[in-house]
């Protein structure tokens, strides 16, 4: 008595998820994760922000572009 039972938190969870949906409840939370983004950034601007996925553009630059050499050299082995 007193305290909020397991059992408890998941009919509530259960209960939010029919009313609002996954849809929308996906986006709630990207939306609350690039505000608190933005407010870490607006209040420390000198410290460059990591992403949580160690996301880097050029290596991603880098993949892609290694994976359509390959791809047209496939092409051109099966030619």
């Amino acid at each position: 008595m007193g305290g909020i039972s397991l059992w408890q938190l998941l009919i509530i969870f259960a209960i939010v998820l029919l009313l609002f949906g996954t849809k929308r409840l996906r986006t709630l939370g990207s939306d609350l994760g690039s505000a608190i983004k933005g407010f870490k950034k607006e209040i420390d601007p000198d410290k460059e922000t990591s992403s949580d996925a160690d996301f880097d553009q050029q290596k991603v630059e880098n993949k892609r572009e290694s994976t359509a050499q390959t791809q047209s050299e496939k092409q051109k082995q099966d030619s």
